[in-house]
């Protein structure tokens, strides 16, 4: 690969990490994170001209705009997408960075199209050759000539039974009692508090789905071992994986994905991690959308959100 190619794709890391850094950092005083939501289309971001939802990295920086400019809708879409649906992308208006990905074919550039979530690496097999390439998204909010449609919520009663119906596809082990949530790998279960210990339903079901993340790791299941690569700092990648996953769940499901107080243990670990390794947060972010992909891919067809 030319050495142009990589320092722009380092680059690329680079200022993406940067940019989550930030906003950990401005957060951490209130634990509030740049995954965090209320539940709203800010959550799960879709491209307007294509309809279909952002995913992987692509989903936190979306986020990450959208609260920092105060944003009420989730779609999106670059200032040539916008010209087509009959918009204008407003003078002034600063747009936000995402990034796709390219697999390239051992005979040249011809290969795979473009994906915006860089493959897992693989530490059995030879990493493979991928182009980084940044594109600039503006918000519905940031353009004039388009009227954002947002579908009415489900109500709360709706939303919570989609979650218990949702979790309870995923068949894993959970364990109601005591005042504290984990996963026990050497056993396979999950113990959580029961719902009445929680502030309200949707904080039970996060936490649900942040353990649920975490059982994901099991040979059977996805088989995460992040050991390898991150030595010592395998427990707070696994923690931030397992958060991001719980957010990209809950905003499929409409629920809040909100403040977790087990964050002081964890910020200035993820911290460290993401400023000695550019590429560690977009191994979290692939890792998190490949386990939301194995839940909703062990959901009735019809209940998938993108149907």
């Amino acid at each position: 690969m030319p050495e142009n190619v990589k320092s722009e794709r380092a680059d690329l890391y680079r200022t993406v990490t940067e940019k989550i850094v930030a906003q950990i950092e401005a957060g951490a005083g209130e634990y509030r994170m740049p995954w965090h939501h209320d539940g709203s289309s800010v959550g799960r971001p879709k491209n307007v001209l294509s309809d279909v939802p952002y995913r992987g990295i692509n989903v936190v920086m979306l986020v990450i705009a959208a609260r920092a400019a105060g944003y009420l809708t989730g779609q999106w879409a670059t200032y040539r997408q916008w010209k087509e649906v009959g918009a204008q992308v407003r003078n002034n208006e600063r747009g936000t960075l995402i990034v796709f990905w390219k697999r390239l074919a051992d005979d040249g550039p011809q290969a795979q199209p473009e994906s915006d979530v860089m493959e897992p690496d693989n530490e059995a097999s030879p990493r493979p050759r991928i182009v980084a390439r940044g594109y600039t998204v503006f918000n519905a909010s940031q353009v004039d000539g388009y009227v954002a449609f947002e579908p009415a919520p489900l109500p709360e009663v709706a939303r919570i039974d989609r979650a218990e119906q949702f979790y309870r596809h995923l068949e894993i082990d959970t364990r109601f009692g005591g005042n504290q949530a984990y996963y026990v790998p050497s056993k396979d279960y999950i113990q959580v508090p029961p719902l009445e210990r929680f502030r309200d339903a949707e904080s039970f079901y996060a936490t649900l789905l942040h353990e649920g993340a975490h059982a994901t790791s099991a040979r059977h299941r996805l088989n995460r071992n992040l050991s390898t690569r991150f030595g010592s700092e395998a427990y707070a990648m696994e923690e931030m994986i397992a958060e991001w996953a719980s957010a990209m769940a809950c905003a499929s499901l409409g629920l809040c994905a909100e403040v977790r107080q087990n964050h002081a243990s964890y910020i200035a670990d993820w911290l460290a991690v993401l400023r000695r390794d550019p590429r560690a947060v977009f191994t979290a972010a692939a890792r998190a959308q490949g386990i939301v992909d194995w839940m909703w891919n062990r959901q009735p067809l019809t209940e998938h959100p993108e149907n």
